[in-house]
């Protein structure tokens, strides 16, 4: 359900206005590709913090990985309609916001989709459509409903033998919140956690302009088009147009409905801004699947988020205070 990005980190990069410097690194973590860049004095110093944001994302993935055997999250899918689980605070809180965003967007994020995760697949292996009556099964398992919290115990209960969750749709978005107030607290004055298009900032660049993104042109992804500016908040944008399907001549993206079991269609690209990354990620996602309408007018009313959606036939439409500057 969730995708990739390309969104490009445009670095207007002045000289002899600061001593610090900008330092970067790309390796994959949570299966993704993550470019950490930080502000610093020198590349001992910045080692130093990209080393801590890496160890601080690999923790997060063995909390909330679904494919880990040993992770809580895994745990809480194997006694489903079981038992109830114990697990860390930091898990039952994303879960308790992840249900709230589930609420929030009537159901179009919601992390029990994970149920419908084997009936399609992005990655050249599927020859046929599912059969209806395998999506309605799956259909049938997902629902944010189906997931008791029990905060006193911090215990978390999935209500029906079959119902999983997973943080595809949330959770590089998270651990890049994550990473960021790990760097802050440690005194990184500016810096930028990309987690495959799931991105935050903080801070200015060492000349003092503002980092500015380039989202990617979804007709062209060789081409951007528009450059915006983020600062002390993040942008996530979700796609289609790197990981889709087609069977029987039609294409299929990979962002699926969890409502209906199948894919989304009508839009092809949404980039949400806002505050955390997390919110962000969920958001993006959403909106891909509630269409333009009912996506822009939620987005509305949300203060502080904006968005920028790219229809299946190249129409843009923004939210009610962004500005996109042309490349």
């Amino acid at each position: 359900m969730k995708r990739l990005i390309s969104i490009a980190i445009i670095l207007a990069l002045g000289f002899g206005v600061s001593a610090q410097a900008i330092f970067k690194r790309t390796t994959k973590l949570m299966g993704s590709r993550f470019e950490i860049t930080v502000v610093a004095n020198d590349s001992v110093q910045a080692n130093y913090y990209i080393n801590a944001a890496v160890s601080d994302i690999s923790r997060i993935e063995k909390l909330i990985s679904s494919w880990d055997p040993n992770s809580q999250t895994a745990e809480i899918n194997r006694y489903a309609g079981i038992k109830p689980v114990k697990v860390d605070s930091e898990l039952f809180s994303l879960i308790e916001r992840s249900i709230a965003l589930s609420k929030l967007t009537d159901g179009a994020f919601d992390i029990s989709f994970a149920s419908i995760e084997q009936l399609w697949r992005f990655d050249g292996s599927m020859s046929h459509i599912p059969s209806e009556e395998k999506i309605k099964h799956s259909v049938s398992l997902i629902g944010y409903e189906n997931i008791e919290l029990n905060r006193e115990d911090s215990t978390v209960l999935l209500r029906k033998v079959g119902v999983k969750i997973g943080f595809g749709a949330i959770g590089k978005g998270y651990a890049a919140d994550k990473a960021k107030d790990l760097l802050v607290d440690q005194g990184v004055n500016a810096g930028i956690i990309n987690a495959s298009g799931d991105m935050t900032t903080w801070g200015t660049q060492p000349n003092g302009q503002e980092w500015k993104v380039a989202i990617t042109n979804p007709l062209d992804k060789h081409k951007a088009f528009a450059i915006l500016p983020v600062t002390n908040g993040a942008v996530v944008t979700s796609g289609d147009y790197e990981k889709f399907v087609i069977l029987q001549g039609k294409r299929y993206s990979h962002i699926i409905d969890p409502r209906t079991g199948y894919p989304s269609s009508g839009i092809i690209s949404v980039s949400v801004f806002a505050p955390k990354a997390e919110l962000a990620d969920a958001l993006a996602t959403s909106v891909f699947v509630m269409g333009v309408e009912v996506g822009l007018n939620r987005i509305n009313q949300l203060p502080n988020v904006e968005c920028v959606i790219i229809d299946d036939i190249g129409n843009i439409f923004t939210s009610r205070k962004i500005k996109i500057e042309s490349l």
